[in-house]
C-alpha cells in the first residue's frame, strides 16, 4: 500500500482542518465572550494554565450553551481554580508510564501491543487529560528516531498490534500518517492499528477523503477509537463526517472517562451509547479517573460507579454497555471493574 498511500497525498490538498487547528481558542477571555459568560463569576485559574494551558476548537466551542457555567461541555475544558488543590494520591504520573519508555516515542507497557506517541499536541485541552503532565519533550522521534520505534517493534514477535496515541496521533499531517502506516506495514508480525483520537469529535474536518482512504485501504484491519464523553458533544457537524467513514473496513469504537458533573448519571450514559450506536460506534471502555494532580474535581469512586453501571445495564443491550475500567500501574491490561 505505500506507493498507492503516497500518491493520494497532493500537495494542493484543502487546508481547511489545519486552518482550523491553527485558530483555536487559547485566551480564558475570548472564551467567555463567544460564550457571554461573566469571567468574575468562575475567575481561570493563572496557574493551572501555566501548566495547562487553555485550547479548545471552535467546533467544539459551537457545542456549548452559551451562558451557562454548568455546561458538560464547557466543564471539560475551563482551567479551574479547583486544578490548584494539593490532594493526597493525586500525582503528576499515576500510571508510571515514564517506567514504561523504551525508546523515544513509544510505550511498551501490555503484552502484545506497543503504543507510539505520534504527535505530542492535541486540538484541545481536556482538562482531566492523565497526560497533562507527560514528558513530550523527549518522546517527540524526528524521522530519524523514529526508526528506533519501528526497529524496536520489528524485533519484538510478540508485538502484534500498535497503538497510535498522543497528544492526538490525527493531528499529524496525512503524509506523515501514511508514511508511519507504510512503515509499520512493513513489520510482519504486526496485525493491526488502533488510533485513539478525540480529533473525530473536537475537529470532525480531520476527517479528510484522504485520511478515510489510508484506514480503509490499508493492509491491517484499522480500529479507530474516538473519545466522547457525552451526547452533546455529537454535533450534526460531527455526524456528517463520522457517517462517511466505511465501518466495513474500520472498526469505530469509543471510550469514555466517567467525569463528575459531566456524565456521571446513567440516563446521560445511555444516551452516549445509543447516540454512538446510530453512527455504527460501539462503546468501548468507560475509564474511571485516573490521579492525575490538578484533576480531583473529577474523580468519581467506584462504588458510585459500580452503581451507575448497575443502572446502565438495567437501560442498555449489553453490547451497547461499555466495559468500566481502571488503568494501574504495572499491570498486564487495564482492570476490569465491571
Amino acid at each position: 500500500m505505500t506507493q498507492t498511500a503516497l500518491s493520494l497525498i497532493h500537495t494542493d490538498q484543502p487546508k481547511k482542518w489545519q486552518e482550523i487547528l491553527s485558530d483555536l481558542i487559547t485566551d480564558p477571555k475570548e472564551l467567555v465572550q463567544v460564550l457571554q459568560l461573566d469571567l468574575a463569576l468562575k475567575p481561570a485559574s493563572l496557574a493551572a494554565m501555566e501548566q495547562f494551558p487553555l485550547k479548545v476548537t471552535r467546533p467544539f466551542v459551537a457545542a456549548i450553551e452559551p451562558g451557562n457555567w454548568q455546561d458538560p461541555l464547557l466543564l471539560q475544558i475551563w482551567p479551574s481554580q479547583a486544578e490548584e488543590a494539593v490532594i493526597t494520591g493525586f500525582v503528576a504520573d499515576p500510571l508510571l508510564e515514564s517506567d514504561a519508555n523504551p525508546v523515544p516515542g513509544l510505550l511498551h507497557k501490555y503484552h502484545g501491543r506497543v503504543l507510539l506517541t505520534a504527535v505530542p499536541h492535541c486540538a484541545i485541552h481536556c482538562r482531566y487529560c492523565f497526560r497533562r503532565h507527560f514528558d513530550y519533550a523527549s518522546n517527540t522521534p524526528s524521522r530519524q528516531q523514529w526508526q528506533q520505534a519501528l526497529d524496536y517493534i520489528a524485533d519484538d514477535n510478540g508485538i502484534e498490534e500498535v497503538i497510535l496515541s498522543g497528544g492526538d496521533p490525527l493531528a499529524a499531517s496525512d503524509r506523515q500518517l501514511a508514511w508511519l502506516l507504510s512503515q509499520l506495514e512493513q513489520i510482519q508480525h504486526v496485525a493491526t492499528v488502533r488510533i485513539h483520537s478525540r480529533m473525530p469529535i473536537v475537529l470532525p474536518q480531520r476527517l479528510t477523503p484522504v485520511l478515510r482512504d489510508l484506514l480503509e485501504n490499508s493492509r491491517f484491519r484499522c480500529v479507530l477509537v474516538l473519545h466522547c464523553n457525552h451526547a452533546r458533544e455529537i454535533s450534526a457537524l460531527v455526524r456528517s463526517f463520522l457517517s462517511k467513514i466505511d465501518t466495513n473496513a474500520v472498526t469505530l469504537l469509543n471510550q469514555s472517562v466517567l467525569l463528575a458533573d459531566i456524565n456521571d448519571n446513567s440516563k446521560i450514559l445511555e444516551e452516549l451509547s445509543r447516540t454512538l450506536f446510530s453512527l455504527n460506534v460501539l462503546p468501548y471502555y468507560l475509564h474511571l479517573p485516573d490521579k492525575v494532580a490538578g484533576t480531583a474535581h473529577f474523580y468519581v469512586s467506584r462504588k458510585e460507579a459500580l452503581k451507575l453501571m448497575e443502572e446502565l445495564e438495567n437501560r442498555l443491550p449489553g453490547y451497547l454497555v461499555p466495559k468500566l475500567v481502571v488503568e494501574e500501574p504495572g499491570k498486564a491490561a487495564k482492570t476490569r471493574v465491571r
